[in-house]
């Protein structure tokens, strides 16, 4: 095999494929990346056993067609640091000489025959299509609440990807919060399954690096789900697990509801997170009168307090309620800019964060149960606060990993 590139355009593709190589699997082929190059088409494959990606590759004169498994340090480190513009690729008998004006490196490649068959998508079914901004959106928002990837349960570290009718949801939770972000499609299908959180964030980068108003193909097989767009195809295994009946826990109504500028809310939160950060909780304390001031207090044993009074609408009951800062940042962070209303159902109910007048990104999360120290206004007064998961998000985070057979059964 013999190829001329255009390194700059080259480099596009290599790097989107690269972060799918494995530097940890036994087999030595999977740490490297796989170029097939014709006369009609060059393009790079890669996987880690659990995604893998297929990128057609641009800047490429084939004169001597091929393939080859391409070492990523070696050739990628080599690729990305030569300062000429135009190189030239070499393989002969799994021996790869790169040159670069008067500079050659050499060095040894894989043989194809280790590199794994990549499953193809042309046997799978459509499951929906919808546009790239709006999925990666989807995507970042829906798994905010997400926790890092688990053994046990499995749905932990994975998001629910709900198909239904005209919309494609995005659901995680971590136990003690939930995030539920929905966007429209063209549905397929009506399916509900499982993927990992690893694989979800690395195809929002994949979808960042193209038109925000390109279409994606998303196709299913029963074990692996296809994204599919012009020149690139990024595939994730199925975790085989179920997720929680989230949808029980989503009631209506709040006897306290607060309305307010997120960008107004968000560096006040941070603000007080200076004070409470190495604290066991990170309590910060709302005060929300009806009519009257919004007040926030955060307090540090032998530290000091810091207060905070905002301007915002508060409707409903008087209240009194604390939460982790570090999950109000989250949620505040994905919500984005403009007005968000946050509905309360007292001190130990669930607490909802929403965009005012939009539905299509809800962060629910619970409050922490405030002690007598907590409610005392003596600035000397120790907080000894103790975290209690909203109980609803703490049954489904206790429950039992389910198999695959089980999906469906209610809990």
């Amino acid at each position: 095999m013999k190829i001329e590139l255009d390194r700059l355009e080259f480099l596009k593709a290599w790097q989107m494929t690269e972060r799918s190589s494995s530097t940890k699997s036994t087999i030595s082929a999977v740490s490297g990346i796989l170029i097939t190059a014709s006369e009609e088409e060059t393009y790079l494959e890669a996987t880690d056993f659990k995604t893998a990606i297929r990128c057609s590759a641009q800047g490429v004169r084939t004169v001597t067609a091929g393939s080859a498994v391409l070492p990523v340090r070696i050739f990628g480190e080599f690729l990305k640091k030569t300062p000429h513009d135009k190189v030239s690729l070499e393989i002969d008998d799994e021996r790869g000489t790169l040159s670069a004006g008067r500079n050659r490196t050499r060095f040894a490649t894989w043989p194809v025959s280790e590199f794994p068959n990549i499953p193809r998508s042309d046997g799978a079914d459509p499951l929906c299509t919808i546009v790239a901004a709006d999925l990666a959106r989807a995507i970042s928002e829906g798994s905010v609440a997400s926790s890092t990837p688990a053994d046990f349960p499995k749905y932990l570290g994975a998001c629910l990807l709900k198909a239904q009718r005209d919309f494609l949801k995005i659901v995680a939770t971590d136990g003690k919060r939930l995030s539920l972000s929905q966007c429209p499609c063209e549905a397929g299908a009506e399916v509900d399954l499982l993927l990992p959180i690893p694989a979800l964030k690395e195809l929002v980068r994949l979808l960042m690096g193209n038109a925000p108003e390109s279409r994606i193909d998303v196709l299913y097989d029963g074990s692996t789900v296809w994204f599919r767009l012009e020149g690139l195809e990024f595939s994730a295994r199925r975790v085989e697990s179920s997720f929680p009946n989230y949808e029980k826990i989503l009631t209506p109504g709040a006897s306290t509801t607060l309305r307010i500028q997120r960008d107004e809310l968000l560096p006040a939160l941070e603000r007080i997170d200076i004070m409470v950060r190495n604290t066991l909780t990170r309590l910060v304390v709302f005060h929300l009168s009806p009519g009257g001031e919004f007040r926030l207090t955060g307090r540090a044993p032998e530290l000091g307090t810091t207060t905070e009074v905002l301007d915002s609408n508060i409707d409903g009951d008087p209240l009194r309620v604390g939460f982790n800062v570090g999950f109000l940042q989250d949620g505040l962070k994905a919500l984005g800019s403009g007005e968000i209303r946050m509905d309360f159902n007292g001190g130990e109910g669930q607490t909802r964060l929403l965009r005012e007048g939009s539905e299509d990104f809800l962060y629910m999360l619970m409050p922490t149960r405030l002690s007598p120290q907590d409610l005392m206004e003596d600035e000397e007064a120790e907080a000894g606060p103790g975290q209690e998961p909203l109980q609803a998000l703490a049954e489904l985070a206790s429950e039992p990993d389910r198999s695959p057979e089980e999906e469906g059964e209610p809990f």
